[in-house]
């Protein structure tokens, strides 16, 4: 940490996937940076990378993919004619692992802010106005931290945090958050898990895949309910069939804690009733980090759920103060939205002109299969009249899927009825995170349905199945569905 300066052009407030790409770019754009950031890692050093990567996807893909070879061993390999006994877990070891790939990447953006000259400065900041930060100390570096700091530019990245309910309260040791069940000790033997959204999803993924009895409880009707439905009906009978169990219009009222276990209370429409498990995990959404990030006096707006409001530039109503990331609703809660905005902003700090399209951000989720989706849904479409056609193609069709035997999923092509535009893809599948980016790209240039259909993939390829997807909008398919 260096200070040698109380004025910078520009100070972002957190280091996550937002803050940290913000940070580099403005200094790579030759503005004198610093970043605030008050996390600190398990042996209490300040350490980069936020929720993101310190308590959230990083760690959580880290482990799916432990998860995936042990259930790939345990329960799989004997179809290619391989089989292996005396198969065990450390599930140490396997923590661990995830811990070491964490620390690395956390230097790694220690390395990028050392080569670009950015001050890191472990600290607590909090906007006075909009030239201006307080400054609180979160170790033994009080002596060290600046009680003021000043800047032409400010921008708020701090990101959010796992959502805390009002009637559970949770201790992370029975009662868990998002963060706390990337970080137990020993495997379960039987999980509950509140929320059946992204991060649930992801969770018992990987819980389950190591041999956890994994019981989802969500109060919606309709399972995610914000992607296209004939995936997400899709995605309901594998993960069914896979073992989860996914309980919907289950609201849950109440948990108590035991000695070793805990009682989940829930409404449903049979009634009350209740589910013993060892471990509760609260997944059920999180919140963005505004709370005491402002003085009141600086009248940073904010709408009634706490996030900040930003117009299409990511400027919020202070001159010269921005707001990126997870603090805003503009867009997905996912690092690449983060990131995208991040250097977006640096950028037009720096004069340089630049362009965001918030409409073809994608989303994910990392289960097994994964499911990723950019542009609109069918449901949604169809809500506004739009008029369209649809092309959809199985996994189970494509001869590389059934060679690596992941035939589970589809591919959805959505286009305009008229114009053969884009409007939606959606996949779930193996490397669904992969191959979606095919279809940002070709949504980005405006591509029609036609012009992925004559796009040349290789064969066999996964991404076959967008290629044969988009061949189904007009019946040509190479493969029988």
């Amino acid at each position: 940490m260096t200070t040698k300066t109380s004025q910078y052009d520009v100070i972002v407030i957190g280091a996550g996937p937002a803050g940290y790409s913000c940070a580099i770019r403005a200094a790579q754009l030759g503005l004198k940076t610093a970043c605030v950031d008050s996390w600190r890692n398990r042996q209490g050093r300040p350490v980069l990378g936020g929720a993101h990567l310190n308590a959230g996807c990083v760690a959580s893909i880290t482990l799916l993919e432990s998860a995936k070879i042990f259930h790939l061993l345990t329960h799989e390999i004997g179809q290619h004619g391989i089989y292996a006994d005396n198969i065990r877990m450390d599930f140490g070891q396997m923590m661990a692992r995830k811990n070491t790939i964490i620390d690395k990447l956390s230097h790694t953006i220690g390395d990028l802010f050392k080569h670009h000259k950015i001050d890191h400065i472990p600290a607590r900041a909090k906007l006075v106005n909009s030239k201006e930060i307080a400054l609180t100390a979160t170790g033994g570096d009080a002596k060290a931290i600046p009680s003021r700091l000043k800047a032409k530019h400010l921008v708020l990245a701090t990101g959010s945090s796992p959502l805390k309910l009002p009637n559970i309260a949770t201790d992370n040791d029975v009662i868990v958050d998002s963060f706390a069940a990337l970080n137990l000790t020993e495997v379960p033997k039987k999980l509950a898990i509140l929320g059946a959204g992204v991060i649930g999803l992801e969770l018992a993924g990987m819980w389950h895949r190591l041999g956890v009895e994994t019981i989802l409880l969500d109060a919606q009707e309709t399972f995610l309910p914000l992607t296209d439905q004939q995936i997400a009906l899709e995605a309901y009978r594998i993960y069914h069939q896979q073992g989860l169990e996914i309980l919907l219009g289950a609201r849950v009222t109440g948990a108590k804690k035991g000695a070793k276990k805990v009682t989940v209370e829930y409404q449903s429409q049979d009634g009350v009733k209740t589910l013993r498990a060892d471990k509760l995990i609260i997944a059920c959404g999180r919140r963005p980090n505004t709370e005491n990030l402002a003085e009141p006096e600086a009248n940073l707006l904010l709408d009634e759920n706490g996030y900040v409001h930003v117009d299409e530039n990511c400027r919020t109503n202070l001159p010269g103060v921005y707001a990126i990331g997870d603090l805003t609703l503009r867009g997905p809660m996912l690092a690449h939205k983060g990131i995208e905005e991040g250097q977006f902003v640096a950028e037009q700090i720096a004069g340089v002109a630049g362009e965001l399209n918030h409409d073809t951000i994608p989303s994910v989720i990392y289960t097994e299969p994964e499911i990723a989706w950019v542009g609109q849904t069918e449901q949604a479409l169809k809500a506004v009249g739009t008029p369209i056609k649809t092309g959809v193609f199985p996994f189970h069709a494509i001869p590389r899927a059934q060679a690596s035997g992941k035939t589970e999923g589809m591919a959805k092509i959505i286009c305009h009825a008229g114009n053969d535009s884009i409007l939606g893809v959606h996949i779930i599948g193996t490397s669904a995170s992969e191959l979606i980016a095919e279809a940002v790209l070709a949504m980005e240039f405006s591509a029609s349905g036609e012009d992925l259909a004559k796009t040349i993939h290789i064969h066999p390829t996964l991404s076959e199945t967008v290629h044969e997807a988009a061949l189904a909008l007009k019946k040509s398919t190479l493969y029988l569905p």
